[in-house]
């Protein structure tokens, strides 16, 4: 099985010797624009911290993040602006891939080796017979939030009044769409009875409010921003809090994690090891430092829709959502089985091993990095 067609490569990091950068022009919208590695490395943001790659790298490592430039992706582009792939003594290619479905179908196909996508793929997955697991939780809620088009205000004042709409998600499929067809079950409207539509997120997504192709839809950081400064959307549902989380989904709801088949984690704990060291090491810095020094340590292309200052603050706003630890949260994955066995013919109705979904082994055994 092929790539599916819509991902490109972002960035090849922390190769042995130097670092080696394939990146692109990423313009805060979840679309990326393939460059070559030489036009890369003279346009992108030199990575902070950089070192020597440490001996012992490993090669042919691939992670697809579903949607590279949204902030609840955050620690993976940050993780290489500061260095920590090559600190870890890894040689990995990041690849944005905009839905988390299509991502999770690559990783089966044995395209690429992990994915960063919200942690619930990994339920639904074992109820399709398939096995996969969180290495590491990045997301302690899932920082998502339910605009609907402003000239609706009034119409629609929850996901009762969803009954005909035509309602934005990142892609069938994806947790987006995970996520709206709960809500609207919740809210006592068979999700059938709406349009689910995958209208991507940023630019795409602004578009397909501007142009009344949805109604409603899910998104992230920095597209909320950008959708509320220009007017044309208010907030119906915000789960970018834990209050917001509780609120609609019932408890905290663990979210973007990197998750691998359980295969290939058993056959490269030491690889697996070095991901998790850079990843909790990314987690730590960022509890350690507020919105606009992280935007300093970012790609300019990645807030450029919103600016940097509004991409500064909403860090500030949503920082909560990030995990201090990467530890799995005590009673998330109760909380995400309940809500995909609502509606979710893969799950409801079957046995799910949770503890097969994740695994904190790496996290405890986690290191510092020099």
């Amino acid at each position: 099985m092929m790539y599916s067609p819509r991902w490109k490569k972002v960035a090849i990091i922390a190769t042995v010797g130097s670092l080696s950068l394939a990146g692109c022009a990423n313009n805060a919208t979840g679309n990326t624009t393939a460059a070559s590695t030489s036009s890369a490395a003279g346009s992108a943001p030199a990575a902070a911290g950089s070192a020597p790659a440490a001996s012992g790298s490993d090669a042919g490592l691939t992670i697809m993040v579903g949607g590279m430039s949204k902030q609840i992706y955050l620690p993976y582009m940050l993780a290489k602006q500061l260095g920590y792939y090559q600190k870890a003594g890894l040689n990995l290619t990041l690849i944005d891939e905009p839905a988390g479905g299509d991502a999770t179908t690559n990783m089966l196909a044995g395209q690429v080796q992990g994915v960063g996508g919200f942690y619930d793929h990994t339920i639904v997955l074992q109820g399709r017979g398939k096995a996969a697991e969180s290495v590491v939780s990045m997301l302690q809620n899932p920082g998502e939030v339910e605009l609907c088009r402003s000239d609706l205000k009034g119409q629609i004042n929850s996901p009762a009044d969803f009954k005909g709409r035509s309602l934005g998600i990142t892609d069938t499929g994806s947790s987006t769409d995970f996520l709206t067809q709960y809500i609207t079950h919740k809210a006592g409207v068979d999700p059938a009875a709406t349009t689910r539509r995958g209208v991507g997120a940023g630019q795409t997504f602004l578009a397909a409010m501007k142009q009344k192709a949805i109604d409603c839809g899910m998104t992230t950081e920095p597209t909320v921003s950008q959708a509320l400064s220009t007017g044309i959307a208010f907030i119906l549902l915000d789960m970018r809090t834990s209050a917001g989380a509780q609120s609609v989904l019932g408890g905290e709801y663990p979210a973007t994690s990197l998750y691998m088949p359980t295969d290939y984690v058993n056959s490269h704990k030491d690889t697996v090891q070095k991901l998790v060291n850079a990843y909790v090491a990314t987690l730590k810095w960022i509890q350690a430092h507020n919105g606009t020094q992280i935007a300093d340590v970012m790609p300019a292309s990645y807030y450029a829709g919103v600016g940097k200052t509004a991409y500064a603050k909403a860090l500030d706003s949503e920082k909560g959502i990030f995990n201090p630890t990467g530890m799995m949260p005590a009673t998330g994955p109760t909380t995400i089985l309940n809500v995909l066995s609502a509606f979710n013919p893969a799950v409801k109705g079957k046995t799910i091993d949770l503890s097969k979904t994740f695994t904190d082994e790496f996290v405890k055994a986690a290191t510092p990095l020099a």
